[in-house]
């Protein structure tokens, strides 16, 4: 099979630290490539794959701020789109930008939807509903205006985390700062047990770290590490008592929950959005309403198998998963198009 795999061009493909939807994109590829498909990766010329790279883009304008994003994106998407006829798939991890795009080919597209960041966005994805094939990465990140050609849920190299069985007492936050993540919340929680809180992840929001996180920051109980690569990852996933996810939006999915897990660590999670898909509530983690009741969780922790946590990462949120996933939608396609 030769696919197109378009990826976002925010940040490398696959990401130094940050960059979810490179990092996913960089996974399938892969992981298609060695299964024997013939892989064309667009993404940053900076980018590393065993198949082709294909790029225009010299490379991340998060990390190149020279670079303008609207002329980046347009070039990099249509660069694809150009060329779209010698593709069996096109696989699409840009948003809702490439769908503008598709009446240049007879190619099928596959948008993988990773988030909807405005209800605003929606009427792109309503245009196109029907023309192209989604896939919604949870259950509960789906829109009842859109048809879905199934739910896959993100899968992770499994080789890149180590199974830690015996952490430290300290806490994990490990996402965006933002007000979303709830890392004020993750500080007040782990303030209340009396913990140490290790802050990993990029300051989306400065004014909102300056306010609710910055004050706290004392490189003793409170410790901010930055955006960290895979090798620090795997080691604060692995050393953390639990990681702290009290977010305050519906999260499409969340790969630091099941990254997580495969290093044994449990994760107290508010109840929101893919949250009860990804934990099973008392197995692997708790699912919480509030503060109080995760404080509450903290102090029960230990009764959760961190083997178990593992275990459960290795069944339901491995790459080789996904893969089988995407390739049954993409055989469902081309199968149907044959006449």
């Amino acid at each position: 099979m030769n696919i197109a795999m378009l990826s976002p061009v925010a940040w490398r493909t696959p990401p130094r630290h940050y960059g979810p939807w490179e990092n996913v994109a960089s996974l399938l590829t892969e992981g298609l490539v060695s299964r024997g498909h013939d892989v064309t990766l667009f993404a940053t010329a900076d980018s590393i794959t065993s198949g082709r790279l294909h790029a225009v883009c010299p490379s991340g304008y998060e990390e190149n701020r020279s670079l303008i994003p609207k002329v980046w994106e347009c070039l990099h998407i249509s660069e694809l789109f150009e060329n779209a006829d010698t593709y069996d798939i096109i696989h699409n991890h840009f948003d809702f930008l490439p769908l503008t795009y598709t009446s240049m080919t007879t190619t099928p597209v596959v948008t993988t939807i990773h988030g909807f960041s405005s209800p605003g966005i929606l009427p792109v994805y309503k245009k196109y509903n029907g023309k192209g094939f989604y896939v919604s990465i949870s259950n509960a990140d789906r829109s009842p205006e859109l048809d879905y050609i199934n739910t896959i849920h993100h899968g992770i190299d499994l080789q890149q985390f180590d199974f830690q069985p015996t952490p430290k007492d300290s806490l994990l936050f490990f996402g965006r700062i933002h007000q979303d993540k709830g890392t004020r919340e993750a500080l007040e929680i782990a303030r209340v047990c009396g913990k140490k809180l290790i802050l990993a992840g990029i300051i989306q929001d400065q004014a909102y770290y300056d306010r609710y996180v910055a004050p706290y920051v004392d490189n003793d109980k409170v410790v901010y590490v930055g955006s960290v690569g895979p090798v620090e990852r795997n080691r604060l996933l692995g050393n953390a008592l639990a990681l702290l996810h009290p977010i305050r939006f519906d999260e499409p999915f969340g790969l630091s929950v099941i990254e997580a897990m495969a290093c044994g660590t449990p994760v107290i999670a508010f109840d929101r959005g893919s949250m009860p898909e990804l934990i099973e509530n008392g197995t692997n983690g708790f699912l919480v309403d509030h503060v109080a009741e995760a404080v509450e969780r903290v102090a029960q922790i230990k009764t959760i198998d961190r083997a178990g946590c593992r275990q459960h990462a290795e069944r339901h949120f491995s790459v080789d998963s996904m893969i089988d996933a995407y390739l049954q939608v993409y055989e469902t396609i081309l199968t149907d198009r044959q006449p």
